[in-house]
């Protein structure tokens, strides 16, 4: 029996790249545009937006505000002169994100592994139109038993009210066989901790952590995660398809 019979799962830079995903579809973007597009200038939008997601996450500014605003503040950030076409430029940038759906390496094998021990779900902050594009493309979604997105939520990580929301819908009543896992300190590790759960940082690049919130567990790679969730016979099958998980959560 796992050590833990469920899986909230975050979505961009836990199983997909949302790097790449991001410099391509904001070099295609600000090429249409014709605003600069070198590395310089996605280096400055990452740096924009992360601390915009990280206000959102804080509870310091809205969905729309920050969609809003972004391109306004990186072309500020920039020093170019403001075109007023931030809301529109948003816009096409979303549009191109759906398109890209890159697959971290050795994700997919992880959930062919997990989802045979666990149950797995996503609990994403996207917006829904982009994140059930790259979900899909990818193919993730096989293997999961349920999909929450927070803008069709109406809450977002790090509240516990989505928390609450995901395992009502999934029938889950045992927290404590449950674990978040994310990358992102604010949201996902945050949130879990507001929810009362146990959780697990991926931290794929090694980076320090800077902001007094503490995970229960820390990977830097999907191997490390097999060794959180599966206790010792469930390590020595993996490889072995068709196991049938037992989902102690609901007890």
């Amino acid at each position: 029996m796992a050590n833990y019979t469920c899986l909230l799962l975050d979505v961009d830079n836990t199983l997909l790249d949302f790097d790449a995903a991001e410099r391509q579809a904001l070099t295609e973007m600000l090429t249409r545009y014709d605003l600069p597009h070198d590395e310089q200038a996605c280096a400055i939008y990452h740096e924009v937006n992360r601390q915009l997601w990280d206000s959102l996450a804080k509870g310091e500014l809205t969905r729309s505000k920050l969609f809003h605003i972004r391109f306004g503040r990186f072309m500020k950030a920039l020093g170019v002169a403001d075109n007023g076409k931030g809301p529109e430029m948003n816009d096409v940038y979303e549009e191109l994100l759906a398109t890209h759906a890159d697959i971290l390496p050795g994700a997919m094998q992880a959930l062919v592994e997990l989802s045979e021990v666990a149950t797995l779900a996503i609990v994403s902050n996207g917006a829904t139109k982009v994140q059930q594009s790259r979900i899909q493309a990818s193919g993730i979604d096989r293997y999961m038993d349920g999909i929450y997105i927070s803008e069709k939520m109406g809450t977002a990580k790090p509240n516990a009210r989505l928390f609450d929301l995901v395992l009502k819908d999934l029938g889950l009543t045992n927290r404590s066989r449950v674990l978040m896992v994310g990358d992102d300190l604010y949201a996902d590790i945050k949130g879990g901790l507001n929810a009362g759960l146990d959780t697990c940082w991926v931290n794929f690049g090694r980076e320090e952590n800077k902001t007094g919130i503490t995970p229960k567990y820390e990977v830097q790679s999907f191997e490390e995660l097999y060794r959180i969730v599966m206790e010792p016979e469930e390590l020595e099958n993996i490889g072995v398809r068709n196991r049938r998980h037992q989902n102690e959560a609901l007890l």
